[in-house]
């Protein structure tokens, strides 16, 4: 150990590090996250848009959300009012994912609890609050950042797949905003909304049917108002159509296509169909050839108007078109000139006669009788109709043309014309009765025999009966009084009677027994009777020999030989 020398210690050198110091790295990563919060917060941001609404019930600043399929997509920033101020500017600031539905076309509501066209909707909005729908519009429409919002939510969101339809009717009726559509009795569609025509002269039905059922949808489709409740008064007694109780509350269209039109192509977006009041109405546009017809009548057309039932054997064939009063020059007096159509389709078998035109086949017609009348449709309701019928033995009349109708000879003999003369004829025969002079017979008659009453020869009568009822009762007091014991043997006879009888009958038994037809004594007699019948045949013999031979008492018999 003494002898080891010890190491030399190394000499140690200090170097200057180039380092930022770590206490350094914790500003920096908080700038760092600064700047990605930044970046983060600004990229999800999206454009701020401004919405006008009547009223801002139910938004809140910072709370109100702008909602798309359950996702929020913005939040209420401020509210602000119009120019004119009757309205509210709610400006939204959105998210990115806004954006790209941020369109023009883009439809914007409040969405809270409310009854609209038959549906509640919003009523989730009671606990969490309202909020603001949207419904985007086009995609490849141009940007947008200014908004009118809707009152009201839309019918139908964009994406279900379906057709929608024009239907053009001369007026809205019970047609609402959601009223359904139906076709068979089933909610195929609804009313997405209307425009009204040019000058106001129609109005134009937005109708969309849902996917499948708009492929049933042709040309020849027809279309009718099936609000309400149809109630007809007919001679089948009282008919109630409904299509259904939503249809009764909020208004509805069906709509049905001819057999013989399903084969046709499928009826193109956008395409105009005619609005029918009903469904008769609808069905009765299907005959296509209609001839017009007038008629002149001088009798009184109350309860005939434009609609009123042309019938040929009861079966309706056409439509009454116009009713008015003309005065007749000619005559110098009043008529009402009815112009008709009547619809030859309905008739079969028409179209198999051959005529050169329409002309011809009318004057045919005509020529064989055929007459236009008048006749109650119903006695309730004082509905009047048309009846074409055949009268014999009618007279052949050229047919004419006035103003572009045929005119059709009438008459009167038959229908309300002849219910009207025969009550006429029966008045005149009611007027005829003397119904003064019978009044004053009478009124001499009850005088006379008012006097009678009053005079003293009835009230002598009256005594006379009193006094004969006083005597008749007091013989029935003596008599019952007098054959009080009498009547009390009765029933003592009625018992020796009833012996005697008994004792009779036994007596004619024992003379039946003894003497009747199974008797020895009357066996007896009937051989007594014989003998007796061959004596006096014996002696009638002598007696007719004696007659013819008085001398055989002395002689004797001469044809036996003897003496």
């Amino acid at each position: 150990m003494s002898g080891s020398q010890p190491k030399a210690l190394s000499q140690s050198t200090v170097r200057k590090s180039r380092r930022l110091p770590v206490i350094w790295a914790i500003p920096l990563v908080a700038v760092l996250i600064g700047v990605w919060l930044a970046w983060d917060t600004l990229s999800k941001e999206g454009p701020t848009i401004v919405i006008s609404f009547q009223d801002a019930e139910g938004l809140q600043v910072g709370q109100s959300q702008l909602k798309y399929k359950e996702i929020a997509l913005g939040t209420v920033k401020s509210f602000d009012f119009t120019k004119d101020r009757r309205g509210v500017l709610v400006t939204v600031a959105t998210t990115a994912q806004a954006e790209q539905f941020l369109t023009a076309g883009t439809q914007f509501w409040v969405v809270k609890p409310r009854l609209f066209a038959g549906n509640i909707s919003g009523a989730s909005t009671l606990l969490s609050g309202s909020y603001i729908g949207m419904l985007p519009g086009d995609p490849s429409a141009k940007p947008e950042r200014n908004f009118v919002g809707r009152e009201d939510p839309p019918v139908l969101d964009s994406d279900v797949p379906g057709t929608t339809f024009f239907l053009k009717s001369d007026q809205l009726g019970s047609v609402n905003l959601g009223s359904p559509v139906f076709y068979r009795g089933l909610s195929v569609g609804e009313v997405l909304g209307w425009d009204i025509g040019k000058m106001a002269e129609n109005v134009t039905i937005h109708a969309f049917v849902r996917s499948p059922y708009d492929s049933y949808v042709h040309d020849q489709t027809r279309f009718w108002n099936a609000s309400g409740l149809s109630v007809k008064l007919g001679g089948g007694g009282v008919e109630v159509q409904v299509e259904s109780l939503r249809a009764l509350l909020l208004g509805g269209i069906a709509f049905e296509t001819a057999s013989n039109a399903e084969s046709s192509p499928v009826s193109a977006s956008e395409h105009v169909f005619p609005l029918f009041a009903s469904q008769e109405a609808a069905r009765n546009a299907s005959y296509s050839r209609k001839i017009p017809l007038l008629a002149y009548f001088s009798a009184s057309v109350r309860g005939l108007a434009p609609g009123s039932d042309v019938v040929m054997h009861g079966l309706t064939v056409g439509h009454v078109t116009d009713v008015r009063l003309a005065f007749d020059v000619a005559n110098d007096t009043v008529q009402a000139p009815v112009h008709f159509e009547v619809e030859p389709e309905r008739v079969l078998g028409v179209g198999h006669q051959a005529f050169k035109n329409t002309a011809e086949g009318v004057q045919m017609l005509v020529s064989k009788g055929m007459r236009a009348s008048l006749q109650s449709g119903n006695l309730l309701t004082g509905e009047m109709l048309i009846s074409l019928e055949v009268v014999p033995d009618a007279p052949n009349v050229k047919v004419t043309e006035e103003d572009g109708s045929f005119l059709i000879p009438v008459t009167e003999t038959a229908g309300l014309a002849g219910l009207q003369a025969s009550a006429g004829e029966l008045l005149r025969n009611v007027n005829a009765i003397p119904f003064a002079s019978i009044g004053q017979s009478v009124a001499t008659i009850t005088k006379n025999f008012s006097s009678l009453s009053s005079g003293p020869q009835l009230q002598q009568t009256l005594n006379a009966v009193a006094a004969t009822m006083t005597a008749a009762e007091s013989a029935i007091k003596k008599l019952d009084t007098e054959m009080g014991p009498t009547l009390k043997q009765l029933p003592g006879l009625a018992t020796e009677l009833q012996s005697s009888l008994k004792q009779m009958d036994v007596l004619m038994r024992s003379v039946s027994t003894g003497y009747g037809d199974n008797t020895q004594f009357h066996r007896d007699l009937d051989r007594l009777m014989a003998q007796l019948n061959d004596a006096v045949r014996s002696f009638q013999a002598l007696a007719d020999l004696l007659t013819r031979h008085p001398e055989a008492l002395v002689r004797g018999r001469t044809d036996t030989g003897g003496q």
